[in-house]
């Protein structure tokens, strides 16, 4: 179990490493492959499934005219992509039990 903020990818191939035995590079090359295999799936279809896990949508933002609280002095937010993730009702359950 990790008990940080944030979670590297270093520690999840550790958790791997102490859970299956493989080797430490062979444990951050799953993680690094699991990542690219959810980009890869952003790009190609904008929508990645992991079932019991959740859902991530890539959202295209157009472009905007923002304001900044403080100064209100309006700033152009130019078009991007946004991640969205939506977990499964699994998910919402098992963090629910705590």
């Amino acid at each position: 179990m990790i008990n940080k903020k944030n979670i590297s990818r270093d520690d999840i191939a550790n958790s791997i490493n102490r859970e299956f035995g493989f080797s430490r590079k062979e444990c951050l090359d799953i993680v690094n492959d699991i990542i690219e295999l959810i980009i890869e799936g952003l790009e190609l279809n904008k929508l990645v499934k992991i079932h019991n896990f959740g859902t991530f949508k890539l959202k295209r933002k157009t472009k905007r005219i923002g304001r900044n609280p403080k100064t209100k002095e309006e700033i152009k937010i130019s078009a991007r992509n946004s991640i969205s993730f939506k977990p499964s009702d699994n998910l919402k359950n098992k963090l629910n039990e705590f």
